[in-house]
This record gives structure tokens, C-alpha cells and sequence, in this order.
């Protein structure tokens, strides 16, 4: 395991894409991450906690200091990985997480961090 993967715990690989669940199980999270969440390697902790859970979706840095993505996957994947958000490691704390539902996006096979 890479130091950087040790540290954020991350997938062993970063696969390009992700098989996506089946739609009729899939289920779609919104999220907004607040606290020490930017400049500390949350944006590539997510994405690499989600593609090794099999999960697709996004994450993106926002003006105001908070961090917006979309999840999508297995309901309780979602949740496992949410948990793990609101844990952080040694330089994350997310003092405050909102999450709401959206619908699920057909065909998607990636998760991305975008700017």
C-alpha cells in the first residue's frame, strides 16, 4: 500500500471505472461536508473509499469552504461510507454533513473529483 493510500485509506487500486449496480437496488445521496475538509486530501479520500466500495458519483471543492458531492450505489454502502466521512481521519474533521436524495443517474461508471 502507497504511503498516501495508507494514510487516507484509499482502494490498493485506482480503477477508472466501476461496475454500477444494478439500477433497481441503486439509490442516489447528495452531500455537503463542513470543517477541516479542504487542503488535507478529503476530495481523493472520498474518491477513494467510494471506488472501492463499488460506488460512483463525485466530489467537488466549493468557494465557501465545504466540500458538495453526489454518491451513488448500494443504499447501505452509502451509508458505510458517509459514516466514514463523518469519522475523518488525523487531518479531516467534518464538523457538520448534510445529505438529501436525488435520483439516480442511468449508465454511470465513474466517480470523479471535479474542480
Amino acid at each position: 500500500m502507497s504511503f498516501w493510500r495508507n494514510i487516507f485509506g484509499g482502494a490498493a487500486e485506482d480503477a477508472e471505472t466501476v461496475e454500477p449496480v444494478n439500477i433497481e437496488n441503486a439509490v442516489r445521496k447528495a452531500g455537503r461536508a463542513e470543517g477541516r475538509v479542504q487542503g488535507v486530501g478529503f476530495r481523493f479520500f472520498v474518491q477513494s473509499n467510494a471506488k472501492s466500495m463499488g460506488l460512483t458519483g463525485w466530489v467537488k471543492n466549493m468557494s465557501d469552504g465545504s466540500v458538495t458531492m453526489e454518491l451513488q450505489g448500494e443504499p447501505q454502502t452509502i451509508e458505510r461510507l458517509i459514516a466514514k466521512i463523518k469519522r475523518g481521519n488525523d487531518w479531516i474533521k467534518v464538523t457538520n454533513f448534510e445529505e438529501s436524495d436525488l435520483p439516480v443517474v442511468k449508465g454511470e461508471n465513474k466517480f470523479a473529483i471535479r474542480y
